[in-house]
């Protein structure tokens, strides 16, 4: 299974990046082209308010105090003690898995099955739509 990323995304990171660093290594007048080409990538890329959307409903639970508990396997679990509580217990080392991704619950049973980023059908998120959804089907295939 293709876990891969959204390159869309990643080249405009890169682009935003890559021209903030030429201001502050080389300075103006030079930075000049390296701002214009940043500007005209990030102009072009596919827009999409799917992540500050995401944010804001998150950050709203938060608020609610929505949120919950964190599974007693995630928590911190090296210090006397932290077994008698569950912390730490159980928990499953993804990296070690085929795919890097394996069923594990991940939110506070409060949480579980909300989505906050729910990517759109535009050119940029497409294939992050796709990949999220192989994610999720992977994560609560339990």
């Amino acid at each position: 299974m293709d876990f891969g990323t959204s390159e869309p995304m990643l080249q405009a990171l890169r682009a935003s990046v890559a021209a903030a660093q030429t201001v502050q290594l080389t300075g103006m007048p030079e930075a000049r082209l390296s701002l214009a080409q940043s500007t005209v990538h990030l102009a072009m890329a596919p827009k999409s308010n799917a992540v500050i959307t995401g944010i804001d409903e998150a950050m709203a639970d938060v608020r609610a105090g929505a949120v919950g508990e964190v599974p007693a396997y995630l928590r911190y679990g090296r210090y006397a003690g932290a077994e008698k509580l569950g912390n730490a217990v159980g928990d499953r080392y993804p990296h070690a898995a085929p795919d890097g991704v394996l069923e594990q619950q991940y939110p506070p049973d409060a949480l579980v099955g909300k989505d906050y980023y729910r990517p759109t059908q535009r050119v940029g998120e497409r294939a992050l739509r796709e990949l999220l959804a192989k994610l999720r089907r992977t994560l609560r295939s339990g």
